[in-house]
């Protein structure tokens, strides 16, 4: 799948892109979204930055964690999401607060300086772009040495049952779902793209070859969910 395929998916999803996670996830999105931000060591008055942001759930914690002297940039490739995402943060107290910026950008060409952010997180991102090691270098580069980037997405369970009911919810729920919302195509993608995923040791071992001198993959809910935590010497 070409890059403009993918940013086009992401632009036909992104009016009821917050709704599906929700009703996807059962709202658990939020609690892992959480839990990234933690591992990412976001402190008051850093400078963030949230790669493949999307409706930018991520890049608002960030904000509110970092507070009024800290600065944090929203990186995504879709027009669409960053629409909504700056609509969300205008109609919140998050903009007050530490003002975000947004920026339609390319996860695999970052628009920025080396060795400028403090701390980087990504959700959803990473599955989806079309070059993994080229994306984990960018990160590399733009992070401050001792810096931590954490990275969420979505990963094929090792246990067997696990992997059996993540297809059973796949085929019967999501699929479904997304149907219904006359979007049957952007989320039929979702099961080849876990196929060519690479596993979290797979990921701790890209994140290597990337430059990061520390990769930690933290598997959640039951191996469904991943966060790659990484540091930069």
């Amino acid at each position: 799948m070409t890059s403009e395929h993918i940013q086009a998916i992401f632009d036909r999803i992104a009016p009821v892109y917050d709704e599906l996670n929700d009703r996807l996830s059962l709202g658990q999105h939020r609690v892992w979204k959480l839990m990234t931000v933690k591992w990412s060591h976001a402190s008051r008055g850093d400078i963030c930055l949230d790669v493949c942001c999307g409706s930018g759930d991520i890049a608002q914690l960030l904000a509110r964690q970092v507070g009024e002297k800290g600065q944090v940039f929203g990186v995504d490739f879709s027009p669409a999401q960053l629409a909504i995402a700056r609509e969300r943060c205008e109609n919140r107290d998050t903009q007050k607060e530490c003002p975000i910026t947004w920026i339609e950008g390319d996860a695999l060409n970052l628009p920025f300086p080396d060795n400028y952010f403090d701390c980087a997180t990504m959700g959803y991102g990473l599955r989806n772009v079309t070059n993994i090691p080229r994306c984990l270098e960018e990160l590399h580069r733009v992070l401050k040495p001792g810096a931590k980037a954490a990275i969420l997405d979505f990963h094929r369970p090792s246990n067997r049952l696990m992997r059996s009911f993540q297809q059973w919810y796949l085929d019967t729920i999501v699929v479904p779902t997304a149907k219904d919302m006359g979007l049957t195509e952007e989320y039929a993608y979702i099961s080849p793209s876990l196929d060519k995923f690479p596993t979290g040791s797979e990921q701790v071992d890209l994140a290597g070859k990337a430059g990061f001198t520390a990769a930690t993959h933290y598997q959640i809910a039951g191996g469904v969910m991943g966060v790659l935590v990484v540091t930069k010497a």
